[in-house]
């Protein structure tokens, strides 16, 4: 199973990116899917995650209101609309997929975000 994640770089405050990951090589559909973030000094947290049955989306109050996590179970993709970026989102984004059944977790490299202010 590979989680490959693009559209990280660099945006000022205000702006917005788009994250995308895309899975290859699943044998099973996943239950649920998120985005991790790190920032330098910090702890991994979950900014956004989605499951599969309904798309229930949750987000880390932090973010409400400016980022949209979305899934396409055809293309097998995870993206992550950032808009209204500020300095405190900078980070290494993470895309996470989870199988309850097997209690499988799978993560992607990671992907750059910087926010300049």
């Amino acid at each position: 199973v590979q989680l490959v994640e693009s559209g990280g770089g660099l945006a000022q405050a205000g702006g917005s990116l788009n994250l995308s990951c895309a899975v290859s090589g699943s044998p099973f559909s996943f239950d649920a899917m998120a985005w991790y973030r790190q920032a330098p000094g910090k702890q991994r947290e979950m900014v956004a995650g989605i499951t599969t049955l309904g798309g229930t989306t949750t987000y880390i109050d932090s973010v409400k209101g400016r980022f949209t996590i979305s899934r396409d179970n055809a293309k097998n993709t995870l993206s992550l609309q950032m808009n209204s970026l500020k300095s405190e989102d900078t980070a290494v984004y993470y895309c996470h997929a989870q199988v309850w059944q097997y209690a499988a977790n799978y993560w992607g490299q990671g992907t750059q975000v910087t926010v300049s202010s």
